[in-house]
C-alpha cells in the first residue's frame, strides 16, 4: 500500500486531471440519475399549479403521471442520442474537445432547469432533462476512455476504476443535497436540479489546461513529439520509453486502419470475441441484483420499524458504502487482477442475495395463524413490507436483511463494479474503441429502460423470489467469465488482443486472422 500511495505522489498532475475528468463525467450521471427521486414530489406539484395557473383546471393524475414519466424516461432518450453521438464525436475531435462540447450542453439544461420556475413553464424541465440526457450519453463514453487512454499501465487498472468511483459519488452528493436540510426542499428543487451545471462549468474552466490523450495524438494525429510531451506533463519527468514502445507496436499493428464505425465494427469478424465479452459484462452488471436491492431499499428500511426521518441518512449510508468500497477496489484491482474481483465479486453477491432471501421469507413465514399471504396483501408482495401482525420476536430477521444489503452493495462495490470498467477499456484497440462504447452505450441504456418498464410486473408475479433470477444470472456469469475472459492486468493492448485471437469461442473466426496475420505480419483488422 506505501509503494501505492508513492506512485500516486508521483502522478500527482494526472490525479488532478483524473478529478477534473470525473467531476464533469460520471459523477454527473450518477447525480441526475439520483437526484430526480428527491425531486419528484416538488416537480409534480408544480405541474399541477402550473396547470391550474394557465387553464383554470386540475391536471387529472392520469395526465400528471404521464407527464412526469415522460420527464424521467426523456433522459434515457437523450442518453441513447448522445451515445449515438459519442462515437463520432471522440473519433473526429477527441475526448477533450467532446468534453468541453459536453459542458456547453450541460450548462444549457442547467439554465432551462434553474429558470422554470421563475418562467412557469415545466417545458423547461422536460427539455433540460432531454439536453443532461444527451450530455450523459456523450461524458459516460468519453470519460471512460479518456482515463483509460491517459494511464501508465502500472496504474490502468486504478486509473480505470476512478470513474466508476465518480458515478458513485454523483449518488452520493445526491442524497447528500437532497436532504430537507440542504437543497431537498420545495423552494429549492430547481436550483437542486441545475447543480450539474455549475459542476461542468468548472470542467470547462480546466480542462483546457490538460493535454490530449498520448494514444489519440500518436496513432491518430501521428504527433510523436506530442505524445511524448503529454506523457511527461501527465507522468511527470521520467523514462516512459516502455509506454511508447507499445503505442508504436500498436501504431504498427493498426497501420492504414482508420478509427471504424458501428457497422464496421459490428461486421469485423476479429473483434467479435470482445464484443461477446463486453456484452457478457453489462448484462451481467445490469442483471446481477443491484435493482431489485435499489426497488426494495426503502421497503425493508420500513420492514425494520426504522423511524421516517432516519430512512434518508440510512440510505446516504449505502451510497457512502458503495463508494468506499469501489475505492478500495481501485487500490487492489492492479495486484489481484480483474478476473477474482470479477468472479470473487458475482460469487460473493450471490451468497448474499441467497440469505436475504432467506431471511425475507422466514420473516414471512412468522406470521400468526390465520395471517396467510393471501390474506394479507402486505406480506403477499415479497415480504418486503410490514406485516402488521407479526411478532416482535422475529424482528431480528429484519435487521438482518437491512445488514445484507450493505453487504451486497459492499460486494458489488469491491468486484463488478470497478472491473467491468477496466477490462472494457483495455480489451478494445484506439480503432475499435470508440465505436464499441457506442454500442456498449446502447446495451446500456436499453438495459435501463428495460429493467425500468419490466422489474415492478417481476416483483408482482415473483415477490421475493425475484432475486432467485439474479442468484442465476450470477453463477452463470461467473462461468462464462472464467472460462472466457482472458487476464487483462498488466498486458498491453496488443497482448490482450493476440490473447482473444486463442480464445475458445473464437475459434471459427481463427483460420480467417491467421491468413491475413500470413499475408500483412500482423493481426491488424482489414477493412
Amino acid at each position: 500500500m506505501a509503494g501505492f500511495l508513492s506512485e500516486l505522489v508521483q502522478y500527482r498532475r494526472l490525479l488532478l486531471m483524473l478529478v477534473v475528468l470525473g467531476i464533469g463525467g460520471t459523477h454527473l450521471s450518477g447525480f441526475q440519475m439520483s437526484v430526480i427521486n428527491y425531486t419528484s414530489p416538488y416537480i409534480q406539484k408544480f405541474i399541477n399549479e402550473t396547470w391550474l395557473e394557465r387553464y383554470g383546471s386540475v391536471l387529472p393524475q392520469e395526465s400528471l403521471m404521464l407527464l412526469w414519466s415522460l420527464i424521467v424516461s426523456v433522459y434515457c432518450m437523450g442518453g441513447m442520442i448522445g451515445c449515438l453521438c459519442s462515437g463520432y464525436l471522440t473519433a473526429a475531435f477527441g475526448k477533450k474537445k467532446s468534453l468541453l462540447f459536453n459542458d456547453g450542453v450541460l450548462i444549457t439544461a442547467a439554465l432551462l432547469t434553474a429558470s422554470s420556475r421563475r418562467a412557469k413553464a415545466f417545458e423547461m424541465i422536460l427539455a433540460g432533462r432531454f439536453l443532461e440526457g444527451i450530455a450523459a450519453g456523450i461524458h459516460l463514453n468519453a470519460h471512460v476512455q479518456y482515463a483509460g487512454e491517459i494511464s501508465p499501465k502500472k496504474l490502468r487498472g486504478f486509473i480505470n476504476v476512478t470513474s466508476t468511483v465518480f458515478l458513485a459519488l454523483g449518488k452520493t452528493v445526491a442524497r447528500i443535497l437532497g436532504l430537507r436540510e440542504l437543497l431537498g426542499t420545495e423552494d429549492m428543487w430547481n436550483l437542486l436540479l441545475s447543480f450539474s451545471g455549475l459542476v461542468a462549468l468548472i470542467q470547462l474552466i480546466f480542462l483546457p489546461f490538460f493535454p490530449e490523450s498520448p494514444p489519440y495524438l500518436l496513432l491518430q494525429k501521428e504527433d510523436k513529439a506530442g505524445c511524448l510531451k503529454a506523457m511527461k506533463q501527465l507522468w511527470g519527468e521520467g523514462n516512459y520509453q516502455t509506454e511508447f514502445d507499445d503505442l508504436m507496436k500498436e501504431k504498427a499493428i493498426t497501420k492504414g486502419t482508420k478509427i471504424m464505425n458501428v457497422l464496421e465494427v459490428l461486421r469485423e469478424g476479429s473483434v467479435h470475441p470482445q464484443l461477446c465479452t463486453m456484452l457478457l459484462l453489462l448484462l451481467s452488471l445490469q442483471l446481477c441484483g443491484l435493482s431489485a436491492i435499489t426497488f426494495y431499499t426503502s421497503e425493508i428500511f420500513e420492514t425494520a420499524n426504522l423511524h421516517e426521518s432516519i430512512i434518508p441518512y440510512v440510505s446516504l449510508g449505502v451510497s457512502i458504502s458503495e463508494l468506499i468500497s469501489i475505492i478500495f477496489c481501485s487500490s487492489i484491482i492492479d495486484r489481484f487482477g480483474r478476473r477474482l474481483l470479477l468472479c470473487g465479486g458475482y460469487l460473493l453477491m450471490a451468497l448474499i442475495l441467497v440469505l436475504l432471501e432467506t431471511s425475507l421469507l422466514l420473516s414471512v413465514s412468522k406470521c400468526p395463524a390465520g395471517v396467510g399471504l393471501q390474506q394479507n396483501p402486505l406480506c403477499r408482495t415479497a415480504a418486503f413490507a410490514s406485516c402488521p401482525n407479526q411478532q416482535d420476536q422475529f424482528l431480528w430477521l429484519r435487521y438482518c436483511s437491512v445488514i445484507l444489503i450493505f453487504l451486497f452493495i459492499i460486494a458489488y462495490g469491491l468486484g463488478p463494479a470497478g472491473a467491468v470498467v477496466a477490462v472494457m477499456n483495455e480489451i478494445f484497440t484506439l480503432s475499435t474503441r470508440a465505436s464499441a462504447f457506442v454500442i456498449g452505450g446502447i446495451i446500456i441504456w436499453l438495459g435501463l429502460t428495460f429493467t425500468g418498464m419490466v422489474f415492478p410486473f417481476a416483483v408482482m408475479l415473483l415477490g421475493p423470489f425475484c432475486f432467485l433470477i439474479f442468484v442465476a444470472v450470477l453463477v452463470i456469469s461467473v462461468v462464462l467469465i472464467y472460462l472466457f475472459l482472458p487476464e487483462t492486468k498488466g498486458k498491453s493492448t496488443s497482448e490482450i488482443t493476440e490473447k482473444f485471437k486463442s480464445c475458445r469461442f473464437k475459434r471459427k473466426h481463427h483460420q480467417p486472422v491467421e491468413m491475413y496475420a500470413a499475408e500483412e505480419k500482423t493481426f491488424c483488422t482489414r477493412l
